[in-house]
């Protein structure tokens, strides 16, 4: 009887650890523009502007609500370069994302992938486009894509940071691919709002936030209205089973360019 008390005891206490290890966090964040929110200056086509001057075209690198103060394309990611997080080997998900050349923009102008996923760049309007893909660990890719037509990349390689993506035909055209060896990433949406799922509980991972306009490392900002220091644009979150809910994270204006 001991003996069947003890073996029942080992493995409840196993089936515990194991349930306690397959938890998982969601992260949650919502980014503010410490300022006056600007306004995003307007775009004058110098090329195709029969087709692309019907577009109210604006400079999308600081795009920030002016009801909340959200700032928009804000990427974050779990960090895993030097002195980042150490994470379990993930799965490749193969999965396929969209970038279309879509009325003289890119939409969307942030793409959120992981290695061994596919980018399919495509064009629905009237006019010819260009994609110069400047990566460092995968091929660097360079085409023309005619009205209609699509061109599919295969991102085999983790990149070291968000990847410009741009258009040699008109200039102002411009997206950001990121290339991660995981799925722990999000991008913010226009009231500066991302979440983060399936994050391992218990674990104090090293997260990195990127945006495109700012001006160089983002080292202090405000939480919840409380002075918090970060280093080259990263920090700690111990994760804990179900919502981590970070609250507002105010950005300094001067942190932009």
């Amino acid at each position: 009887m001991r003996r069947t008390f003890l073996g029942l005891a080992a493995t409840a206490t196993l089936l515990s650890s194991t349930a306690m290890a397959a938890e998982t966090g969601t992260l949650k964040a919502k980014f503010v523009y410490g300022g006056a929110p600007p306004s995003p200056p307007a775009i004058d086509p110098n090329k195709d502007q029969a087709f692309c001057g019907k577009h109210p075209l604006v400079d999308e690198s600081l795009l920030v609500n002016k009801e909340n103060n959200g700032i928009q394309n804000v990427i974050l990611y779990v960090y895993t370069g030097r002195g980042g997080s150490k994470l379990p080997k993930s799965d490749p998900s193969n999965d396929t994302h969209e970038l279309a050349n879509d009325k003289c923009r890119f939409e969307p102008h942030v793409v959120i992938a992981q290695a061994g996923d596919t980018l399919k760049v495509t064009n629905p309007d009237a006019v010819g486009h260009n994609a110069n893909l400047n990566f460092f660990a995968n091929n660097p890719q360079n085409f023309t894509i005619p009205p209609g037509g699509e061109k599919e990349v295969k991102l085999e390689e983790a990149e070291p940071a968000p990847i410009p993506v741009e258009c040699n035909i008109h200039p102002w055209m411009k997206a950001y691919v990121v290339v991660l060896d995981h799925p722990y990433a999000a991008v913010s949406d226009k009231d500066g709002v991302l979440t983060i799922e399936g994050l391992p509980a218990g674990e104090e991972l090293n997260f990195r936030i990127a945006h495109e306009a700012a001006a160089g490392s983002i080292d202090e900002v405000k939480i919840n209205g409380k002075t918090e220091k970060w280093r080259r644009n990263r920090f700690d979150v111990k994760i804990k089973p179900g919502m981590n809910d970070l609250g507002e994270i105010e950005i300094p204006a001067e942190a932009f360019k």
